[in-house]
């Protein structure tokens, strides 16, 4: 019984002090946040165009060295 009450007692600890934690973020603004996921999709597009265009391109290598 000890020990449950042990195990709750350092559950509310830590939820308290994560949630002082959450206080102390600095959290982007809108417009902060709006940028960066742009940057996000943009870079992702410009990767899987950029891998998609390679593979093509080493699968007719490929196809043609191996006949």
């Amino acid at each position: 019984m000890k020990a449950i009450i042990g195990l709750i007692r350092k559950l509310k600890k830590f939820l308290i002090e994560a949630k002082l934690e959450l206080f102390r973020v600095s959290w982007p603004s809108r417009s902060e946040l709006w940028d960066s996921t742009l940057v996000v999709l943009f870079v992702s597009l410009f990767l899987s165009l950029f891998i998609g265009v390679f593979d093509k391109i080493f699968t007719i290598i490929i196809s043609f060295v191996l006949g």
